[in-house]
């Protein structure tokens, strides 16, 4: 087959007597999805013959952007696209055709259940005279006697038989009846509701009419793409830390997930799913900045009156007298500029992204119209990660084992949640940031049992300083022990702080035997920490304080 060119759809088309128009059915055959947003591709089958034709497609759903839709294809033979026009309409929700069928097929046992129910009414009005009859039998004994010499004929052992036996016989008869035309009722209100919903119902949906030009009979499947606004997909990560042990290495193992949403009014049946970071609707330039000006303050307006001086009748007069001038002059004011200027229409901006990463989902697959997410896996990186341990003593005796990893060349990490794994168990979540190939990250893996901290208070004092006592001072000295379990070395970072001096007469300075190897870490004042490797089985000491001096005369604050 070979490929349809395709011609710009805001062409019209000649009217041609003997054009023919016909609506074909089309079938979602791939989609790409992007973090906002989806592009859809449908594939509609059509045999022409020779000549212009109008191709309908009544089934791209109503949202779908009017400017994004296009239309490509592969035929037999020559065929050319004259335009493409869309417009939205309401279409019937179901085949007409089926629905015509079910509706007779409801009616005629909607007719059967009817006349099963005119039986047992029948029956019911049976019993009904069977149990009158009866009860005329019962008023036997109260007729006038005969008259003398007259015999009775009645033999009561046999009447009163007769009007127990059918009394009970007309009863169980009537029961009976009652019981069919109250199960013939419901099922004749069921199938009435049922026909009810088949009652021709409309959707809203998005017309596509596709002229074409076929110079010779032939066969083509017409592919139309267009873009839908109520879909997304967002990316999830598991990150599965194996730590290792002496003699075997920590691996990362990164498994990058995918969660599709999508409520753009159609189902994504057995189709071919894509995933894109392109962002079409993101803006593609940077953001105008205009002028800050700066200027001294207006001054107050004056005050206002507090009375109007009454206008004197001559000056009133004058002024009655010039209505005509002063409409002049606020027409003046108000009339347009010679030169009007012409208003543009703006241009449409390149659609711009950081990444142009594209995921290709294995197979084929599903995505329900109902906004409900569909998870799929696209891709693991493995990854030799350096193990280290975070720790702050004096918040929390506790250590963190961090991993360090360097993403490997290829495509870009998205932001998204991590789930964290340590050797098989899971031990938080977190977040992952936008990080490109070759650029480093820190991981959190919980609290690692085989470092032992200790934070201790060694010493604490206040006291006055100098002959006649012009300063106080607050010494605080503390003692923070490390020890490694593990059965190789590890590198540790243990955190700490010191008091920030916010007035030049009140003085901190550290003190204590072991310094630190950073100060203000990460911007922050008065932050500081100790990095070292502590060997299998080994201990670390850090000695470490801080004096506070100021004049005695003031009290300080902690903050």
């Amino acid at each position: 087959m070979r490929r349809v060119a395709v011609i710009a759809f805001c062409l019209s088309w000649p009217a041609v007597g003997s054009a023919a128009d016909f609506a074909v059915p089309s079938q979602v055959d791939a989609v790409t999805v992007f973090p906002q947003g989806a592009e859809v591709s449908r594939v509609a089958k059509v045999k022409l013959e020779k000549g212009l034709h109008t191709v309908i497609l009544n089934d791209v759903p109503a949202d779908a952007v009017p400017n994004s839709i296009r239309v490509e294809g592969l035929a037999t033979g020559k065929l050319e696209i004259g335009s493409v026009d869309s417009r939205r309409l309401m279409v019937p929700s179901t085949d007409v055709a089926v629905a015509a069928s079910e509706r007779r097929r409801i009616e005629d046992e909607i007719q059967i259940l009817r006349d099963q129910r005119s039986t047992a009414e029948a029956q019911l009005n049976a019993a009904q005279t069977q149990k009158d009859l009866i009860s005329n039998l019962s008023q036997l004994p109260a007729r006038p006697a005969p008259a003398q010499g007259a015999e009775r004929g009645e033999d009561w052992s046999q009447i009163l038989t007769t009007i127990a036996t059918g009394s009970l016989e007309a009863q169980r008869n009537a029961v009976d009846a009652q019981v069919k035309m109250r199960a013939l009722d419901r099922q004749i209100d069921d199938l009435e509701k049922k026909l009810q919903s088949l009652s021709p119902s409309e959707q809203e949906r998005t017309e596509v009419k596709v002229h074409v030009d076929a110079l010779a009979p032939l066969d083509a499947d017409l592919v139309i793409r267009y873009q839908v606004p109520a879909a997304s997909w967002t990316p999830l990560y598991d990150a599965r830390l194996a730590t290792g042990d002496k003699t075997t290495a920590p691996s990362l193992s990164l498994i990058r997930r995918a969660e599709i949403r999508q409520n753009s009014g159609e189902s994504w049946d057995n189709a071919a799913l894509t995933l894109s970071t392109t962002r079409p609707n993101a803006s593609a330039g940077i953001p105008e900045l205009n002028s800050i000006t700066v200027d001294f303050e207006a001054p107050p307006p004056p005050p206002r009156p507090i009375a109007a001086a009454p206008v004197p009748e001559a000056a009133q007069a004058k002024r009655m007298a010039m209505p005509e001038a002063a409409g002049d002059a606020a027409s003046a004011e108000m009339s347009p500029p010679a030169e009007a200027i012409a208003v543009t229409s703006q241009q449409a901006n390149v659609v711009a992204s950081p990444f142009q990463a594209v995921f290709a989902v294995p197979g084929r697959g599903s995505i329900p119209n109902t906004g409900e997410a569909k998870r799929v896996q696209l891709l693991v990186d493995k990854i030799e990660p350096q193990l280290s341990i975070k720790t702050v003593p004096r918040e929390e005796t506790k250590a963190y084992l961090y991993a360090t990893l360097v993403l490997p060349a290829g495509t870009p990490l998205l932001s998204g949640p991590v789930s964290l794994f340590r050797d098989g168990t899971f031990v938080g979540a977190g977040t992952l940031p936008i990080i490109s190939p070759g650029e480093k990250h820190e991981l959190g893996f919980g609290v690692d049992d085989l470092i032992r901290v200790k934070h201790a208070l060694v010493e604490e004092k206040r006291g006055e300083t100098g002959l006649i006592s012009t300063s106080r001072t607050d010494v605080r000295q503390f003692k923070i022990t490390v020890k490694n379990l593990h059965e190789r070395a590890m590198p540790v970072t243990v955190l700490d702080q010191m008091p920030v001096s916010n007035n030049a007469d009140i003085k901190v300075e550290a003190i204590g035997g072991t310094k630190p190897t950073k100060i203000d870490v990460d911007d922050r004042r008065g932050v500081v920490a100790w990095d070292f490797k502590i060997d299998a089985d080994e201990e670390e000491v850090i000695d470490f304080g801080y004096r506070v001096v100021w004049p005695s005369a003031k009290t300080i604050t902690y903050r």
